[in-house]
């Protein structure tokens, strides 16, 4: 049996024994069933997956506010539950989800996993820079910490600079945060003399944008720490299911061990075949009390075919998450992901933030691009537009801000806007 055909049939075994008992006590997914005309134990192996149907967010939210404050969607009792957690809202209003016990130690075992995919061991120190609300990423990644063994910094109730002090004084040797704010603790770092790059920091993880896949961004937080940038993918409704790679440097795994990844055509919904890009669609495997069964997540991704170099026998996505379906624009023919910007923006290391915004006028949407930039503002403005120009095919209107003038992030960045005019 080939590690291949060994992974699809430990994810048939997870995949059977879940339904067994989500398919009996959750009500969310058994009327769902009901309604597809499905019994649990017609799902034998991953080969009938594809006769479930897909989930999306707005199903949940409909749920969840048509039965306040949890929804249907708990398998268990209410008070088997020990965590309660909720997304994030950046792309609508935020979904409240529950944890058991059994479901919180899965969360940190794929933790587990990330740290594993970055070089993290029990002899590491990992400093957490985040504000510790109720978004999860911020507390399994915690939680993760404990369950390797390593010593776990937490950076809430600080601002920037005492974040960047914690980091050297107790000797930090890896970082959670968002890319953007890793740039933006480096940024600060320099303005206030603080010298990173003598500290121990030797492992940066991201997650919560693609920055950290995108060459020029993972070139920049490399440079500005000293230290080695990997990205990390995962959502509240599903779990942490991106590991970085430990020889390549141009994506990441997706953990198959504990979630069934398929890819299809973000239109029509066809199930596409190996090594074709598409919408990710995700199944978790071990989070029993909230289980998301063909999770439709939004994101495109660009998943190969071959093995990786590394000999791990999971999919490995090139370039991470390019961007998600809903985010992408058409400006004068030419499909634009916020990513394929920042790309060309972070080559240009004089600008130090940037916003960018698509208008429509006159039937026609137009790009612009504002930047902060340390030197000729004007000359840098133009050398930008030039960039644009070669890659994309298009000519935005590019325009100097003053120093300080761009809003900063701790976490997910919203510099991408569009407006209709």
């Amino acid at each position: 049996m080939t590690a291949r055909e060994q992974v699809r049939r430990h994810q048939g075994e997870r995949l059977a024994a879940m339904l067994a008992e989500v398919g009996e006590r959750n009500p969310f997914h058994r009327g769902r069933l009901a309604a597809a005309g499905i019994r649990p134990h017609d799902i034998r192996g991953v080969e009938d997956l594809a006769r479930l149907p897909f989930l999306t967010k707005g199903e949940l939210v409909r749920d969840q506010q048509a039965h306040p404050p949890f929804g249907t969607y708990l398998t268990y009792p209410l008070e088997r539950y020990v965590r309660l957690h909720q997304t994030s809202g950046t792309t609508g209003r935020p979904l409240r989800f529950l944890d058991t016990d059994e479901d919180w130690s899965w969360w940190g075992r794929c933790w587990a996993a990330v740290y594993a995919g970055a070089e993290v061991t029990a002899a590491d120190r990992i400093f957490l820079a985040f504000s510790f609300g109720p978004f999860i990423g911020f507390w399994s990644a915690m939680e993760g910490a404990r369950t390797v063994g390593a010593l776990a910094i937490p950076g809430g109730g600080m601002d920037t600079v005492a974040r960047l002090r914690t980091i050297l004084e107790t000797g930090a040797t890896v970082l959670c945060s968002t890319p953007t704010y890793a740039l933006h603790l480096a940024e600060v770092a320099e303005r206030e003399g603080i010298r990173i790059r003598e500290g121990a920091v030797r492992v940066t993880i991201h997650a919560g944008e693609p920055g950290a896949s995108i060459p020029a961004t993972q070139r920049r937080i490399d440079e500005a720490w000293g230290a080695r940038c990997c990205d990390h993918w995962g959502m509240t409704e599903l779990g942490p299911a991106g590991t970085p790679c430990p020889v390549r440097r141009d994506g990441q795994h997706l953990n198959e061990a504990e979630f069934i990844p398929e890819i299809i055509h973000p239109e029509t919904g066809q199930v596409l075949p190996p090594g074709q890009g598409g919408e990710l669609v995700m199944t978790n495997l071990g989070r029993w009390g909230s289980p998301a069964i063909r999770y439709r997540t939004g994101d495109l991704v660009n998943p190969e075919a071959e093995p990786c170099l590394c000999g791990s026998p999971f999919l490995f996505l090139r370039g991470g998450v390019v961007g998600r379906a809903d985010d992408m624009v058409i400006v004068r023919g030419v499909n634009v992901f916020p990513s394929a910007i920042e790309a060309i923006v972070r080559e240009m290391p004089e600008v130090v933030e940037f916003q960018v915004e698509v208008t429509k006028r006159h039937e026609l949407e137009e790009l612009a691009i504002r930047i902060e930039a340390e030197g000729n503002g004007a000359a840098i403005a133009e050398k930008l537009r030039e960039l644009v120009r070669q890659r994309l095919g298009l000519r935005p209107q590019v325009e100097a801000a003053p120093p300080g003038s761009l809003p900063r992030f701790e976490l997910k960045a919203r510099r991408f806007q569009v407006r209709r005019s």
